[in-house]
């Protein structure tokens, strides 16, 4: 049987532009998770970016006067994520590696870490402990980790977005306890867009108080947008922009979170 590690890097190697498009057509989470990190990563500080893709967030912050070394695990979306920075006029480290294999790297500390994948695919619970170990290895005291998880919920909102894709998604034995897991506080872990770890909300800030972190945030990182994306999209640049700001404002409030398809926790390290 083909590794999950295997799976994984296929998709993303046939996948790696459509990857890079996926901030354009959704563009919500990119602004608001920006949003929040931008309060803390300056010009001239260094981030590791594991399991950056094709470099959305790298290219942001290189811009933006970060010195910015990205790990990803696909050799395809590793080299546009080099092309992209060359077409913005950055630069940028990078490297192709799987997250649970970066101390032949020899990396350095750096003032920011962004765990931004890894989570999504590591679909054993000891690998993801051990990737956020990695991380903090390679992250300076006092130092913010970044680290994302695709929600238990996020199935259900892709489907309530995407039609008929629920009569099947309710019936498949591979994908239908992702139903059951939503009410039971469970993560799914198996088949998706590829194969992947959705982390049930209450299951976040368990996982992450095992590591010498300092909780900052917690936050859906597409706000309340998500569920109304489509249509919301199609409105006036004026209608977005004070919806915008609204979300912005209910980024960390505990009941809305699920109205997200991806959270953010940020964490100093101690």
């Amino acid at each position: 049987m083909e590794s999950d590690v295997s799976i994984i890097r296929t998709y993303y190697n046939d996948n790696a532009e459509t990857e890079w498009q996926r901030l354009e057509e959704h563009p919500f989470e990119f602004l608001l998770t920006t949003h929040m990190m931008e309060r803390y990563l300056s010009a001239g500080d260094r981030l590791l970016d594991i399991g950056g893709g094709p470099g959305r967030y790298a290219i942001h912050f290189a811009g933006r006067g970060v010195d910015v070394c990205l790990v990803d695990l696909s050799e395809e979306n590793v080299r546009l994520a080099q092309a992209k920075a060359k077409e913005a006029g950055v630069s940028m480290e990078a490297h192709v590696e799987n997250c649970l294999a970066l101390e032949p790297l020899r990396l350095g500390l750096f003032d920011h870490v962004f765990l931004m994948g890894p989570m999504y695919h590591l679909l054993d619970p000891a690998d993801q402990k051990r990737a956020v170990e990695l991380a903090l290895d390679r992250l300076r005291p006092g130092g913010k980790l970044y680290v994302s998880f695709i929600q238990t919920f996020a199935g259900i909102l892709y489907d309530l977005k995407n039609g008929g894709n629920i009569l099947t998604d309710s019936t498949d034995p591979a994908t239908r306890s992702i139903i059951p897991a939503i009410v039971d506080g469970e993560d799914y872990r198996g088949p998706a867009f590829t194969r992947a770890c959705f982390t049930h909300p209450r299951n976040i800030l368990p996982f992450m108080a095992q590591f010498p972190l300092k909780k900052l945030h917690l936050f859906g990182q597409e706000g309340i947008l998500s569920p109304n994306e489509p249509e919301l999209l199609r409105r006036e640049p004026e209608e977005i922009s004070c919806w915008l700001e609204i979300a912005k404002r209910y980024l960390e409030v505990p009941e809305l979170l699920s109205f997200s398809e991806h959270a953010m926790y940020i964490g100093e390290k101690l």
